[in-house]
């Protein structure tokens, strides 16, 4: 393994009370005399995990190491649970849902005001929105547009996996607030299927559709890849590569 991936523990104020793991990707051809790219993911061990589809840290490698990319540092980040708690009180789904699907700034304050920082601390990491970028899968693909459509001063790309772009926590809207706002500085690479999920909150297919729409209309820089695959990475994993490519076209040397 040519990369270093290290775990570390992190406790935040924002979310008061809550604790979390992530992980540290640092490639083996970083360099600290120039800025190396980002990705956050959330739900971060979905994206490491060696029995899941996705990888991330190996394809991550394999790109920089044929230059595909440039040098790009990942940070993989778990929803935060309560230490004290009983699933009467506080079930992790609940506080990963609570993060996640609140179409507010506080996911994207916890990340840019306290996590971060810690996380890359002492590395030259570029500010420049257009090398960076943010990803999830599910509840995890609408925050990461959340924290662009917030913060697209600073995560200028977005990469979502069957995002939840329905009613959990006000999602549904963002196909008519992306219409009626000004046009952001934001790309987007997200995916769908036509066997996602349909509950009372919606219909995740319609709902990425929705977004594309929208995003057509207001001209955005995007692409949706709509296939047939439920609610899971197994799409994401194959398209994976060429999302990565993409997102990161303008910055590849």
């Amino acid at each position: 393994m040519a990369y270093q991936l290290l775990k570390k523990t992190f406790y935040s104020e924002i979310y008061k009370g809550t604790v979390r793991d992530y992980w540290l990707y640092i490639p083996d051809k970083f360099e600290q005399n120039s800025p190396a790219n980002l990705i956050v993911f959330q739900d971060g061990f979905y994206y490491i995990d060696e029995t899941k589809p996705m990888k991330v840290p190996q394809v991550i490698d394999e790109l920089i190491s044929d230059n595909k990319i440039p040098a790009t540092v990942c940070v993989f980040i778990n929803p935060g649970e309560f230490e004290k708690q009983t699933k009467a009180e506080h079930h992790p789904d609940s506080q990963r849902s609570f993060e996640y699907d609140t179409i507010s700034d506080q996911y994207g304050r916890f990340l840019i005001n306290e996590l971060l920082p810690e996380a890359l601390s002492g590395l030259n990491i570029s500010q420049d929105p257009k090398n960076r970028a943010i990803a999830g899968f599910s509840s995890g693909g609408i925050c990461a547009w959340t924290v662009a459509w917030n913060r697209s001063d600073l995560f200028g790309n977005v990469l979502s996996h069957c995002g939840s772009f329905v009613d959990i926590r006000g999602g549904g809207l963002y196909p008519n607030l992306i219409r009626n706002e000004y046009t952001k500085d934001i790309r987007i690479f997200f995916q769908s299927g036509e066997n996602d999920l349909d509950t009372k909150y919606g219909n995740w297919a319609l709902g990425n559709k929705l977004m594309e729409s929208a995003l057509s209309f207001k001209e955005y820089d995007y692409q949706f890849e709509f296939g047939q695959q439920a609610h899971n990475l197994n799409h994401g994993a194959q398209l994976l590569v060429s999302s990565l490519v993409w997102l990161f076209a303008d910055t590849n040397n």
